[in-house]
This record gives structure tokens, C-alpha cells and sequence, in this order.
């Protein structure tokens, strides 16, 4: 059978990309990924590709003169290459409303919170300033508004007392390393259906019992 064939799209260290090379390197994973494509020359992120034999492309957002045409070299790149999945890793612009649609419900992203809470930049900054308890990060189908689409994966990780948003940014990463090559299989294995713009997931379970925080 076909593995899928996936893209990444990156701007810098590639470490979520990497999560998914791992994935794809084994043996029964039903993706491949085909393609990394930086919208930043000479990030280390590249080197990652090249280290795992992956071929890669720079298409240099500077270089065009809006984001449209930017896009579209993108996506004939793309398209090129026969890519049937898009993984957004730490890609670090603004997709416009015709690209979305283009690649619709071809398109994941990954975000270090618990969506639909703390949309945006700077969120374990702003997740610590709330006191909340719990964060996370969230796997969801791609849509126009900044950090929505239907919800494939999330990971809740715990605040603790002594966090910073470093330290809290470091044990996110670690669920997100976790979460994003899982949502891949499930995509890849043909599991995910979006029924109103929510997914489902064949042969699903989840957790059964409440998670405190804090305890004592």
C-alpha cells in the first residue's frame, strides 16, 4: 500500500519535523514524508532533512512581492512533488484564505495550547499570567482564522509551581513531539473523518478519569 505523502513546512529548528521523520522511519507508519520546504535559506532545520536523505526546498518569501504569489510557487512546489498532506512545523507566516482552501483539510498544524484557548503568540507567557492549571498543545485541520480547525490531537501537560516560560515551553515541546506523529498515523492510517467540522476517529479511546492539579 502507498504510504502517504506528506510535506513539512518549516522556518527554523525543525524539531517537531523531526518528531515526524522519526514516525515515518519506521517500519509500519503509513506516511512518508516527501518533501521539506523552508520559507528561510540556511535554517538548521534543513540540515535535519539532509541528515535523513529527505529532499528539500527553499522558497524564500522575500523574494516575491506578496504573499499570493508566494504562495502560489509554494504550492506548485508542492504539487510538484505529488504531495497529498501538509504538516506546518514551526512555519512562521501567515497563510492567506486561498491557500487554506486550496490544501482544505490537507493542511495540520501543531500549537503549544490547549485550543481553542490561547490562540496567538506568546502563549505560555500568557498561560502563566492566567494561573491556569493545565496547558498543552493541540493538533487540528488547518482553517482560515489564526490557530482554528477541527481538533485531531491534544496533550494536556500540568503547571507547576516553579514554572517559567521556559521551562514550561521545554515540557510542551516534549507533548508535542509525542502528539503530532500521532495525529500523522491517524490520518495516514485512514482513520480521521470530519463530520461538522469536528473529527472523528475510528477506533478511538480516551482517558477515563479526571486529572488534578494540584494535589496533595
Amino acid at each position: 500500500m502507498a504510504r502517504l505523502k506528506t510535506a513539512v513546512l518549516i522556518s527554523g529548528r525543525g524539531t517537531n519535523m523531526q518528531a515526524l521523520i522519526d514516525y515515518c522511519a519506521t517500519s509500519d507508519a503509513a506516511a512518508e514524508i516527501s518533501l521539506i520546504l523552508s520559507n528561510v535559506p540556511d535554517v538548521p532545520g534543513l540540515d535535519r532533512a539532509a541528515e535523513a536523505n529527505i529532499p528539500s526546498i527553499t522558497v524564500d518569501h522575500k523574494l516575491y512581492t506578496d504573499r499570493e504569489s508566494f504562495e502560489e510557487a509554494m504550492t506548485q512546489t508542492l504539487e510538484d512533488h505529488g504531495i497529498q498532506l501538509i504538516c506546518l512545523a514551526g512555519f512562521m507566516r501567515l497563510l492567506t484564505n486561498t491557500f487554506v482552501d486550496h490544501w482544505r483539510d490537507r493542511l495540520i498544524n501543531i500549537h503549544p495550547s490547549l485550543l481553542p484557548a490561547f490562540k496567538g503568540l506568546d502563549t505560555h507567557e500568557r498561560v502563566l499570567a492566567e494561573g491556569v492549571r493545565f496547558t498543552g498543545c493541540t493538533v487540528h485541520y488547518v482553517r482560515a482564522e489564526m490557530d482554528a480547525g477541527p481538533i485531531i490531537v491534544q496533550a494536556a501537560v500540568p503547571i507547576l509551581p516553579d514554572d517559567d516560560p521556559e521551562s514550561l515551553a521545554m515540557r510542551v515541546l516534549v507533548a508535542e513531539h509525542r502528539c503530532y506523529p500521532h495525529a500523522l498515523s491517524l490520518i495516514a492510517d485512514g482513520k480521521t473523518r470530519i463530520v461538522d467540522e469536528k473529527v472523528m476517529i475510528d477506533e478511538a479511546e480516551a482517558p477515563g478519569i479526571a486529572f488534578l492539579n494540584p494535589i496533595d
